[in-house]
Formats: structure tokens, sequence, C-alpha cells
């Protein structure tokens, strides 16, 4: 009982481990006749592990990363053309995280640049980095809909330039207006030079104009995302292509 009450108070205090960790850890100290500074270290450990678990949860949710395939599962041998070894050494070190460096993931539908971009996010998360993911479409609409300044500014703040490391999927897939330009200039822009940006597309950067007609900025924001950029261009076939179709079961007339 006694412990118990132990537990309930230290719950109390702000411990994030369970009644149940807690109970176990005391019972355990106390059979084992840990002294003070022993049971205190082994309480420290245990609480830091319980809230490194929950901060990755928190992170892995406001990430918005979605349903992808890990790295160890990607086939290096699809592609006709690909850097691997400089993804890998990215991937592994978080080095342009640091520096305020970008990427640019730049092919063709269904060659695995999402998947990339995803991984490097997982990565990003897994080493205490804060992350968000989204296509270039949903944060247009997400933004548009912001029925005042005020509000509009909270949103590109806390979502778009919060984030160390920042994901736009699928440039260049849906035609976007002069507005949108501005948006996207906006958010590029104040990360510039601080804070990454990682983007996919299937168009080369002159052909960017395409998706922003009539925007007067697209020339400045590629200027700016290009400054300081780490390029993959990626030539496959599609995945999408290689995968088997389901047989059709034939129905005898």
């Amino acid at each position: 009982m006694q412990n118990d009450d132990v537990s309930t108070q230290l719950r109390t205090l702000g411990f994030r481990s369970s009644l149940a960790v807690l109970r176990s850890l005391i019972e355990h100290s106390t059979q084992q006749r840990l002294s003070v500074v022993q049971f205190c270290e082994k309480l420290a450990e245990v609480e830091r592990r319980e809230r490194e678990l929950k901060n990755l949860a928190a992170r892995m949710r406001q990430a918005t990363l979605g349903k992808f395939k890990t790295i160890d599962r990607f086939d290096w041998n699809h592609p006709k053309k690909i850097d691997r070894d400089v993804y890998e050494s990215l991937h592994s070190t978080l080095d342009f995280i640091e520096r305020g460096e970008n990427i640019l993931f730049r092919g063709p539908s269904g060659v695995g640049k999402t998947t990339l971009a995803q991984n490097l996010g997982l990565a990003a998360i897994t080493r205490g980095y804060t992350v968000r993911f989204a296509s270039l479409a949903a944060i247009i609409t997400d933004l548009v809909r912001r029925d005042s300044l005020p509000h509009l500014e909270r949103t590109i703040k806390n979502k778009y330039l919060a984030p160390k490391l920042l994901i736009i999927d699928e440039l260049g897939y849906l035609p976007c207006d002069r507005h949108a330009a501005d948006l996207l200039y906006n958010i590029v822009t104040r990360r510039h030079e601080d804070k990454s940006v990682v983007i996919t597309t299937n168009l080369p950067f002159k052909l960017w104009g395409t998706v922003f007609p009539g925007a007067a900025c697209v020339a400045a924001l590629v200027d700016r995302f290009a400054q300081h950029c780490h390029i993959f261009d990626i030539e496959a076939d599609s995945w999408r292509q290689q995968t088997p179709k389901p047989k059709t079961a034939k129905v005898k007339s």
C-alpha cells in the first residue's frame, strides 16, 4: 500500500512512467536494498526512457509522414540513375539539417521520390528533430482557408516554419495560382539558410513557372531554394508498373 502511495505521488508530481512501472521499480529497489542514490538513478533512467518514447510518438504524430516503405526495403537496383552514396550519407548524418540545406528529389511519377523523402523525415524524427510532411496541394489548401491574416500567420509559423525539417511533396502535379506561389515563396524565404526544406517534383527548375502561371516570384523562389541544395535526379520506370496486376477470374458462360 505504501508503494502505491509513493507511485501515485510521483505521478502527481508529473512523472510520465505508468503506475505499474513505478510500483515495479519501487518493489525491485526495496527487495534489492538499493541505496537512495541507486534508486534515484534507476528512477531517472526509467523516466528518461519514458519521456523519450512519448516525445518520439508526439513528433511522429506532428510530422504526418503517413505510411511508407522504410529505407532498408528500398530496392536500389531499380533506378537507372540515383546517387545512392550521397543519399545514404545525408540519411545517416543529417548534417544538412544543421546547416539549413535543402534537398530536391526530381523524377517522373512512381520512382521513389516520396519514399526517400519520408525516410529522411523518419531519420530526423528518431534523432530528435521536428518534422512536417505534406503535399504542396495540402499546404496551399490549409493556408488559403484561413479567414484572417493573423490566423494565416500563426498557421505558417506553427506548421511550416517551426519544424526543423519541412518536406513538401508533389510540386508540379497540380496547377496553382499566383497566391499559392506567394505562400510557398513566403515559407521557403523565411526558412532560407536556417531550416531545411525537402521538395519532391517531376519538373526541372525551368518549368516551375508552369505550375504557377503568371507568378512573379517563381524565379526568386527557385533561386533561394536552389542556393544550398542537394539535387537527386532519379531515372527509373515507375514502381507501380512493376507491380503484378491481380488476375481477373474468368467467368464461364
